[in-house]
């Protein structure tokens, strides 16, 4: 077989007979070439009931677990994630994204309102998997079985916090507020007329190991303390000194506390001391060691200072490459609602951050598809990409989504804006939101459970249904889109038509490099729900066109075109045979209706 043959194979999430696809051709695919599917492992599948405790015993304040409740554990692990692997592989998809899996603390929160760490975002160990989710040699089987299958496996992982265990004694059960650097400095206790300490420290922004050998007491704010009982709970030992912390409150994720402050209480780590730095990169790296995973998705990427990634991710883009790993995506949240590329695009200057999470490609679907926006506001999200560094490039590359396990799913965004829309208006308006996730630029990903027409009743934990039978009853009474079934019943078939689009764009997707590396021209948009109309690929005559309409009226426009583009194959929905005129083409689209049709240059005269 050739090389060429066996990366389409690999591509394809496929293996040429009985054999695996060899790892090195999995490996040599570029990030632009993959469809991702995140997925929260306690969320998918449970395939070993008796790690659903974790280990330990107790109810569930001490296990973390309550299938019943949606801040608790419902089950789900490695095993089945991995018995699944054919269902996610049926999707079309080609790199799995798997929400934490590192040890977490099993429950925390104020009496009366604790939850657990199902999400995998409260690490206290992080060296090794979380019991409730299996076992190290569990994560490895995993890693390996989607490997045989083509398929790269991104780990997510966090440096910004670990879980909440450091405590203040001036603010215990209750909420610490955020003081500042200026109001207490690094030297003085308690304020800036407090007892001198930390004497010769000069201050963060020195980020050198001698500057920060100087700052031995971190009660300059608050007089953080670690309980007995937690003394030596997270993993490795130096996590556990306050001094590697920042203690001084709560975020309120505005100006200097976004950077310094707890997040809702989570422990907040001094990124600036190169002990912490090298502590990361020793940490993250041995993951990169011992199991081979293929890229990186960072958590809270924005409230780390850039001078920790400028270090980090180097690092890490080194170690993959000793590990015969060419191609490490790292990919960080940068949280945003907007249509801002150039908030994101400082990511990839500033901090050097490779790829990052193409909030703004959300923020445009979102405001398109709910009638806030014309479709004027993708051409903006286009225009934007030049900010990034590489330009586009590195824009093609971007992991684009249309909504997540934070902020919500589309579905539910759509519900919002059309409260009356039928069965079969709910239907189409999602499934031009996935036309898009799969035929504009960027690398489309897929929250889990949005195949099956998950909505959710919001974000967060409203967003994180099961998709085996689920007995949650703020899930089971969710109005699903494209099926009349609930989550009360698991959800692993290929029937509903939201997992059969996916399925087929996903296919041209992978049959069209044009719709993985070409350029995007945006044809037609204006500044009203209605026609939006781009090219991808080069003005060669074999450039891919893809109109949506987000209208509720039906349309017929001239579009111009690549000038030698003549004709045209539709690869979904209706396409014209060819030109009206050379670089016009004459579209027609149903209301929420779309087309995408593979252009192909006149014949050339026989000889």
């Amino acid at each position: 077989m050739s090389i060429t043959a066996a990366l389409l194979l690999a591509l394809a999430g496929q293996t040429a007979g009985p054999a695996a696809v060899p790892i090195e051709q999995v490996r040599a695919r570029a990030p632009e070439d993959e469809i991702i599917y995140f997925v929260l492992p306690d969320r998918f599948d449970n395939g070993d009931p008796s790690n659903d405790k974790g280990g330990l015993t107790g109810d569930r304040l001490t296990t973390g677990f309550d299938p019943t409740a949606k801040g608790f554990y419902h089950g789900g692990d490695l095993k089945g994630l991995t018995r699944r692997l054919d269902y996610i592989q049926s999707l079309g998809v080609t790199a799995i994204w798997v929400a934490p899996v590192l040890k977490n603390k099993a429950v925390q929160g104020a009496q009366g309102h604790e939850s657990a760490g199902y999400h995998g975002y409260w690490i206290t160990d992080f060296t090794k998997v979380d019991p409730h989710f299996g076992t190290d040699a569990e994560f490895a089987a995993f890693v390996d079985a989607a490997h045989a299958r083509g398929m790269k496996v991104y780990m997510d992982i966090i440096a910004n916090h670990t879980a909440d265990v450091i405590q203040y004694r001036e603010c215990i059960a209750k909420r610490c507020a955020y003081r500042s650097k200026a109001d207490y400095p690094y030297q003085r206790r308690g304020g800036v007329s407090g007892k001198s300490i930390n004497a010769g420290f000069a201050g963060d922004a020195v980020q050198t190991p001698e500057n920060f050998a100087r700052l031995t007491d971190p009660s300059y704010a608050y007089t953080p303390f670690v309980p007995a009982a937690e003394a030596h709970v997270k993993v490795p030992e130096w996590l556990n000194d306050p001094r590697y912390y920042h203690n001084r409150g709560d975020s309120t994720f505005a100006g200097e506390s976004a950077r310094y402050g707890d997040f809702g209480g989570l422990d907040d780590v001094m990124t600036e001391d190169p002990r912490v730095v090298a502590g990361f990169i020793n940490i993250y790296g041995s993951w990169i060691d011992r199991f081979g995973v293929d890229g990186f998705r960072i958590d809270t990427a924005r409230h780390v200072n850039p001078e920790f990634w400028q270090a980090f991710i180097p690092a890490m883009q080194s170690r993959a490459a000793a590990r015969g790993i060419p191609n490490f995506p790292i990919f960080g949240e940068v949280y945003s609602e907007a249509v801002d590329p150039g908030y994101t695009a400082q990511f990839t200057r500033r901090d050097k951050y490779p790829e990052v999470l193409d909030f703004s490609f959300q923020a445009a679907t979102r405001a398109m598809l709910t009638g806030k926006a014309g479709t004027d506001v993708f051409a903006k999200l286009i225009d934007g990409d030049v900010l990034y560094e590489g330009g586009d490039a590195t824009a093609l590359r971007l992991p684009t989504f249309t909504g997540n396990h934070d902020m919500g799913r589309m579905g539910h965004m759509l519900d919002q804006a059309w409260p009356q829309a039928t069965d079969a208006e709910r239907l189409q308006r999602l499934t031009l939101a996935h036309v898009l996730l799969l035929s504009a630029r960027g690398v489309p990903t897929i929250y889990s459970g949005d195949e099956q027409g998950f909505t959710g009743h919001g974000g967060d934990q409203d967003s994180r249904e099961d998709l085996f039978p689920s007995q949650v009853t703020s899930y089971n009474d969710n109005r699903l889109i494209g099926t009349t079934t609930t989550t009360a019943t698991a959800h692993f078939g290929t029937d509903n038509p939201i997992f059969q689009t996916i399925a087929k764009l996903s296919r041209i997707r992978r049959d069209h490099v044009q719709l993985r590396r070409g350029r995007t021209v945006v044809r037609f948009a204006s500044d009203k729900p209605g026609l939006l109309a781009f090219t991808r690929g080069d003005d060669d005559g074999r450039e891919i066109f893809v109109a949506l309409n987000t209208s509720s009226q039906p349309l017929t426009a001239n579009v111009e075109v690549g000038a030698r583009s003549a004709r045209f194959t539709a690869l979904a929905g209706n396409c014209p045979a060819s030109v009206t005129a050379p670089g016009s083409m004459m579209i027609t689209l149903p209301p929420l209706g779309y087309a995408i049709c593979a252009a192909a240059p006149d014949r050339l005269p026989s000889k």
